[in-house]
């Protein structure tokens, strides 16, 4: 487990940004947090150094973005979605299984069942003003190595 406390958006947009610049595909980040922490803002930031150039947004009306960049990201909102029934729907499974891609699944705290077994686990707590915490923990090895990869790298204090 890894934990970093951001002091602004700019900050958390760096912290994103580095995890950009080490993330393989077939990872699968899931981002939880009350509204307004910044989840999008953090799925923006790591998509840009993607290279990812269109405006990146939540799709929580649309539940669903491809971006295109140095490999496909799938960004995922789940916050409208009421069943797992529903997620088969929209290709979840078909996506979060791929190796090709990266997935980032915003809400995903809603369906732990239907989540990966490999994944980035971050939940995004605010604190004073605009600083929020970052915590990090990851399940199965490619997950591990990305999140051991970062924890050399990152300031906890970001």
């Amino acid at each position: 487990m890894l934990t970093c406390i951001t002091h602004s958006p700019e900050e958390t947009a760096h912290l994103a940004g580095t995890i950009g610049k080490i993330i393989r595909e077939g990872t699968v980040i899931c981002l939880d947090g009350e509204l307004g922490v910044g989840k999008t803002l953090f799925v923006r930031a790591l998509a840009r150094t993607l290279g990812v150039e269109s405006d990146v947004t939540s799709p929580t009306f649309n539940l669903m973005n491809i971006y295109e960049a140095a490999c496909p990201i799938v960004h995922f909102d789940l916050y409208r979605i009421e069943s797992e029934e529903e997620l088969e729907g929209i290709g979840f499974y078909e996506y979060v299984e791929a190796t090709e891609g990266i997935v980032l699944i915003e809400w995903a705290e809603k369906f732990p069942d239907a989540m990966p077994e490999d994944r980035v686990q971050v939940n995004i707590a605010a604190l004073d003003g605009e600083e929020r915490q970052f915590t990090f923990a990851a399940e199965g090895e490619l997950s591990t190595a990305l999140l051991e990869e970062l924890s050399d790298i990152v300031n906890p204090e970001h």
